[in-house]
């Protein structure tokens, strides 16, 4: 698992910089000197020239103020952005935005022969061909493109391992085929299609596939000093090198009121989902899928609506938690803070959720205002959120969490979908058709669970996934807490 690169840290710094700026109350002013003074004359370049780097840092800009690259223009100033951005009260739908100037323009996905290929007698690859693509030509093989189909079964078949695919990554990664090249070669998002689970976000090494930022929002909305509630994902834990509540006092110095766990929020979709499942079960249904995940989600109203009724009602633990906090605080802004871009597709629809921010827009406003939250003290959090919901971020954690509270009354039999993949997307298709060998399907768009999503601080996955299980172990159970 790639944990860290020089995309990531290209990204962070455009939002540190217009983080500073806002702070200093220059946007407007310093926004202009943003692409040069990360890139000035005679600076190392990854790309042709310094002056494309300027280009790409400009558009990156653009993004973090949370407006559209496609609809920008080269000869409008940054400030002008800058100014649109500060007069906004509503982020943009959708979310994802693409960077055409930085996409590489990758050739089409396709398998290739290398210079491995050893001419050898079994021809493997083309008696498995069941296309008749391979052919051989000075002693090597070749394969044909127009008859080729892309099944991989030469490259299984090679003992040398010879034949390999090229992948383009945003598309590789993408489950339900919704980004493609245009006619130009550059990539295009067909948001009909888009889940926004951010998948082809994570996979560019370019960063061409950029998020549009809410913190811009978010520092407006903080800044008029109405209570503002930070809603932090269970999978918060490891990604700043500092525990839960030392993270709290952190997000509290840079303006936040209160900071309550949406693991809260989880351990009440955890009861209602077991009692759901019961129900459904006992009425005479074979199965039900997990509903936390908001790309599944939308992947189910968007390409498998089959699947529709087996989807869970019970509502997410962003829900939950919002509600928590709107009813304690009716006047407040909630921000939902976490690894998942698909989240504000959510908010959206939500009106109880005001903002989202990832982990890496935190990660950059903590760097702005030089906090560590290594070294902050321990807020006081009330009572902990139970190992259940805290496990939600975990691949698995939904489904265990929901076996632990029906488990006495019904057999569970989970099955867990780790990751929205093409071939995860036809076996839930297949579901949907046939059913399948459980009863309680969880589905996570991200390989993982949550901890590894796209808008997790770069470098800390590892340790945020260990981080998560030591938390879990160390919680209360919320059948024992029911038992009170």
């Amino acid at each position: 698992m790639i944990e860290a690169n020089k995309a990531a840290s290209f990204k962070k710094d455009v939002l540190v910089r217009l983080a500073k700026a806002f702070y200093n109350k220059t946007l407007v002013e310093d926004v202009n000197k943003i692409p040069v003074e990360m890139r000035p004359k005679n600076a190392e370049s990854v790309r042709c020239c310094v002056y494309k780097e300027r280009a790409v840092a400009r558009d990156r800009v653009i993004a973090g103020l949370g407006l559209s690259i496609e609809k920008s223009d080269d000869s409008v100033p940054l400030s002008d952005y800058a100014r649109i951005a500060l007069d906004k009260e509503i982020p943009e739908d959708p979310n994802l935005t693409v960077i055409d100037i930085a996409c590489n323009e990758c050739v089409p996905s396709r398998y290739i022969v290398t210079d491995v290929c050893q001419g050898c007698l079994a021809r493997s690859c083309a008696v498995n061909c069941p296309f008749g693509a391979i052919y051989f030509e000075n002693g090597r093989s070749k394969i044909d493109p127009t008859k080729c189909k892309s099944c991989g079964k030469c490259a299984m078949s090679c003992p040398y391992h010879a034949i390999t695919k090229i992948i383009v990554p945003c598309e590789d990664a993408c489950p339900v085929g919704a980004i493609s090249k245009n006619e130009e070669g550059i990539a295009e998002i067909d948001y009909e299609l888009c889940i926004n689970c951010g998948q082809c976000m994570k996979a560019c090494p370019f960063g061409a596939v950029t998020g549009k930022s809410h913190l811009i929002y978010a520092l407006k909305a903080i800044a008029r000093g109405k209570k503002s509630v930070a809603m932090v994902a269970p999978s918060i834990a490891g990604q700043f090198n500092a525990s839960i509540p030392q993270v709290a006092t952190a997000l509290k110095k840079l303006g936040f009121s209160e900071v309550i766990e949406v693991a809260h929020g989880a351990d009440i979709t955890t009861k209602n989902e077991a009692h759901e499942l019961i129900e459904r079960i006992e009425r005479g249904d074979n199965f039900m899928t997990t509903s936390c995940c908001s790309a599944y989600v939308r992947t189910v109203k968007k390409h498998i609506p089959a699947l529709a009724e087996k989807v869970s009602d019970t509502k997410t633990p962003m829900h939950y938690t919002a509600e928590i906090v709107k009813q304690r605080y009716p006047d407040c802004i909630s921000f939902f803070i976490g690894p998942c871009v698909a989240k504000r597709m959510e908010a959206f629809e939500d009106p109880l959720v005001d903002f989202v921010l990832t982990f890496e827009e935190i990660d950059a406003l903590f760097t702005a205002k030089e906090i560590d939250p290594a070294s902050c003290e321990a807020a006081d959090m009330g009572k902990d959120a139970c190992r259940q919901g805290r496990g939600f971020s975990l691949s698995g954690g939904v489904a265990a969490a929901v076996q632990s509270i029906a488990g006495d009354e019904i057999e569970v039999k989970p099955v867990a979908i780790n990751g929205l993949t093409p071939a995860n997307v036809r076996l839930l298709k297949a579901y949907a058709k046939n059913g399948c060998d459980g009863n309680l399907v969880e589905v996570m768009a991200c390989p993982g669970g949550c901890s590894c999503g796209p808008g997790t601080c770069p470098g800390r996955v590892n340790q945020a996934l260990k981080e998560v299980k030591k938390i879990c172990s160390e919680s209360p159970d919320l059948k024992e807490e029911l038992q009170k």
